[in-house]
């Protein structure tokens, strides 16, 4: 039996399981789930909730081992993956060096702000307005070039 069959079977059983689970939460009704729920009974809806973290946890260590595999036995396609993260890493660096921390105190739930939280927040306040210009740019610039070229 290939991996193709077992995963296709494992959907299937997931899928069956979230569609019984789905008609269990329905024939409930949404004031008997609500009065179970004041009630800390969550009984109803936590086996739809299971499968749904089973699900999230498979596709994400699919996508992580398929992630990693893929950069490994593609070279090229691992060195733009280095320039890209590399990239990401002085937008990060940059904002957190222009970022200066904020004297002003901000209150939390837990008392206040320090200075190095401040700083971190207007780093990555400041690393968001780098991304979103460089985003601009870049759509800019190739729908220029693509009006060019024609």
């Amino acid at each position: 039996m290939n991996l193709h069959k077992i995963l296709k079977i494992v959907a299937g059983l997931l899928g069956v399981a979230g569609i019984i689970f789905l008609a269990r939460i329905i024939s409930k009704g949404d004031d008997e789930i609500k009065a179970a729920a004041l009630n800390g009974d969550t009984a109803i809806v936590d086996p739809m909730a299971f499968v749904a973290y089973i699900i999230l946890g498979l596709v994400l260590a699919f996508v992580i081992i398929f992630v990693i595999k893929n950069l490994f036995t593609n070279t090229s396609g691992l060195k733009n993956t280095l320039i890209g993260f590399g990239a990401f890493a002085a937008v990060l660096f940059i904002s957190y060096v222009m970022s200066g921390g904020d004297p002003m105190q901000y209150k939390l739930q837990d008392g206040f702000a320090t200075e190095s939280q401040s700083q971190m927040v207007g780093a990555g306040l400041t690393a968001f307005y780098i991304l979103i210009v460089v985003a601009a740019l870049t759509m800019i610039f190739s729908g220029v070039k693509k009006v060019i070229s024609k």
